[in-house]
């Protein structure tokens, strides 16, 4: 049988997602406590990897179980976040169909990233802090080419082994909110290292150093170092991941922060 985990984690204390040798990896620790919990090992497939540092507010893996889970699943997650680090929570653990699976039935995956103009101390893993003039405006003008192109080699990590640079952008928007800048994107999928160098790119916009124009010839460009340096990882958060209908009906898990 095919079991789904709805999670989610704070990124400061772990390598990312992706469990590695001499490191700590928010797979890794999930797959721990499970596998104590139900007496066997289990080999999480998740929805994406998040980078170092990076957060995750809704987040899904799959595991598979040879036969039924007699045990009581909300007591099993339970149990696994008594045995969880503190910067990992997880939410649910319920049956899907073995057609469906976290990566490839995914239709869309939403990430914020969030900029604090004043020093945070409440936050300090959580924003990043920017007090320098932002043109917001210009910002969201250059942001709107994001849905007209498609191919945005220009925004992946170099000698990446993927197939395609193409990915389908759907939402991408400046939010003011208080102290806060949030730059909101949603795509079918995300390049590595795709949004913190999109952010990057676009705050120098915002700061003159590019117009609204040069951002639209660095996606045509489709060259890494025409782009503008990646952001931190620190308020870089994995909001939504979207299931078709006919996958699972997800509650609202995701933790408002």
């Amino acid at each position: 049988m095919r079991y789904m985990i709805s999670f989610a984690y704070n990124g400061a204390a772990f390598n990312g997602w992706q469990k590695q040798p001499n490191a700590v990896s928010i797979q890794e620790a999930l797959e721990k406590s499970l596998s104590v919990l139900l007496k066997n090992p289990v080999a999480l497939v998740g929805s994406g990897r998040t980078d170092t540092g990076v957060h995750a507010q809704q987040q899904y893996a799959h595991f598979e179980w040879p036969t039924p889970i007699a045990d009581d699943l909300d007591f099993v997650a339970f149990k696994a976040n008594r045995m969880l680090p503190p910067g990992i929570v997880v939410y649910r653990i319920f049956p899907i169909r073995s057609d469906v699976h976290a990566r490839f039935t995914a239709t869309s995956r939403k990430y914020e990233y969030r900029i604090s103009r004043i020093k945070n101390p409440f936050r300090p893993s959580m924003v990043y802090p920017f007090s320098f003039p932002l043109d917001v405006l210009a910002m969201n003008q250059a942001a709107e080419y994001l849905l007209t192109y498609s191919d945005f080699q220009s925004f992946s990590l170099v000698n990446t082994q993927v197939k395609t640079f193409r990915c389908a952008i759907t939402e991408a928007r400046w939010e003011e909110r208080g102290h806060e800048l949030i730059f909101h994107v949603r795509a079918d999928r995300f390049l590595r290292g795709m949004v913190r160098a999109l952010v990057g790119t676009l705050m120098d916009v915002g700061r003159g150093r590019i117009t609204v124009t040069d951002f639209e010839q660095i996606i045509l460009a489709k060259d890494r170092k025409k782009a503008g340096r990646a952001v931190p990882p620190d308020g870089l958060f994995l909001v939504e991941v979207t299931y078709p209908a006919h996958a699972f009906d997800p509650p609202t898990d995701a933790i408002d922060l």
